[in-house]
């Protein structure tokens, strides 16, 4: 199933790449070269339709757990701070989409949108630490009884389209689709700082299923003492 966030971007590839191999079999000699194009039109087709698939997923029915928003491999554990909407320390998981992997981004928890700000920056390669405060990015804040999750939609260098379709005040639900960012990139979760990650740098996530984290039964900002990211129970 192709992805409703990437129809206008893959049917005009695909019309684009029939279009090629249509005219390399009516006008170009010899029939090498005319293969190699139809090759190369195929080729493109192909990375195409891998990107903008858009597969169905099982997310786990726990509302603690914070689900993966992308598919895609975990580069940055480590305490922050954020400045906006959860104003305090938390824990920072960021996941590396590459070229290769489903770009569907999903809700990483249930609850209601409370913030959202939208930021024209550079495009730094997204692995790059500094990518997470330069690049353009789509920032959304999603409020629970558990507490508050903060979501960055990060461009990366070849990436310069990020799709979001949530709106403030709306509610969402954890492993719904609700965007995209097209050609690569990273997002980047800020998380309350009695949260208890399930990852580790390195490993492989899954949109909509992979659980990076359970959030405590409340969370007062007040009550929270500063301490290390918590360790797997």
């Amino acid at each position: 199933m192709i992805t409703k966030y990437g129809y206008d971007v893959y049917w005009t590839i695909a019309a684009g790449c029939l279009v090629l191999v249509v005219l390399s079999f009516l006008f170009i000699e010899p029939r090498a070269a005319r293969y190699g194009v139809s090759a190369v039109a195929i080729l493109a087709l192909a990375f195409a339709t891998n990107f903008f698939r858009d597969p169905d997923r099982s997310t786990p029915a726990d509302d603690s757990a914070v689900i993966s928003p992308a598919d895609g491999k975990v580069i940055l554990i480590r305490e922050a701070r954020s400045a906006e909407f959860m104003q305090g320390d938390a824990i920072q998981v960021s996941i590396f989409m590459s070229p290769l992997d489903v770009h569907v981004n999903r809700n990483p928890v249930s609850g209601v949108v409370r913030y959202m700000r939208y930021v024209k920056g550079e495009y730094f390669a997204a692995f790059e630490d500094k990518a997470s405060e330069k690049n353009e990015q789509m920032i959304v804040g999603i409020e629970n009884g558990r507490g508050k999750v903060l979501m960055k939609q990060i461009a990366g260098f070849v990436a310069r389209r990020i799709v979001c379709s949530l709106a403030l005040n709306e509610r969402v639900v954890a492993g719904e689709r609700f965007g995209m960012i097209k050609f690569g990139s990273r997002v980047d979760l800020l998380l309350p700082n009695n949260s208890h990650v399930r990852v580790h740098v390195g490993d492989r996530t899954v949109a909509g299923e992979t659980v990076l984290a359970t959030l405590g039964p409340s969370f007062d900002p007040r009550g929270v003492k500063p301490g290390s990211i918590p360790s797997h129970p």
